[in-house]
C-alpha cells in the first residue's frame, strides 16, 4: 500500500465452511464501522469475479482482507485491519499493530487457526455463498 492512500472499503474473504469464521463474519456485520466492510466467501463465484488474480485457494487458509485500492492483507494483518475498520476497537488495533501488541495479535490468530482446523468442513465454497454472502454480493440466482 502507498503511503498516504486512504482505504475507503474493505473486502473480508472468510471461509464459509467454518463456524468460526461464519460467527465472526456475523458479529463484524453488527459492529459500528468507521470503514466499510464487504464480506464474501473466499474462494466462491464472487471472490473470483471481484478478484481475479488473487490465489483463491490460499484465502481458504488463512483470513484475507482486500483494500478498495488494491492492497492486500492476510493473516494476522488481515486481523488487525479488520479491527481498525470497527468503531470500538481502532484503538486496540493500533495498539496491535505495535511491536508490543503484535505478539498479542499472532497469538490469536494461531489459535483461531488451530480451532478453525478442527472444526471446519469440507464443502464447496459456491454451495454456501447464497446463504453466506452479504447483501453487497451479485450472486446469480
Amino acid at each position: 500500500m502507498a503511503p498516504g492512500w486512504p482505504v475507503r472499503g474493505l473486502t473480508v474473504l472468510y471461509d464459509a465452511n467454518c463456524p468460526l469464521c461464519v460467527h465472526i463474519r456475523h458479529w463484524l456485520m453488527g459492529q459500528r464501522r468507521l470503514v466499510p466492510l464487504a464480506l464474501v466467501p473466499a474462494a466462491s463465484y464472487e471472490a473470483r469475479r471481484r478478484f481475479p488474480r488473487l490465489d483463491h485457494a490460499s484465502t481458504l487458509k488463512e483470513i484475507t482482507v482486500i483494500g478498495d485500492s488494491g492492497q492486500v492483507w492476510t493473516g494476522t494483518d488481515a486481523f488487525i485491519v479488520c479491527l481498525w475498520a470497527l468503531a470500538e476497537h481502532r484503538p486496540r488495533a493500533n495498539w496491535l499493530a505495535t511491536p508490543a501488541g503484535r505478539p498479542f495479535a499472532r497469538a490469536a490468530m494461531y489459535t483461531a487457526s488451530k480451532w478453525r482446523q478442527a472444526v471446519r468442513t469440507e464443502g464447496d465454497p459456491q454451495d454456501l455463498e447464497e446463504a453466506a454472502c452479504d447483501d453487497h454480493c451479485s450472486v446469480p440466482r
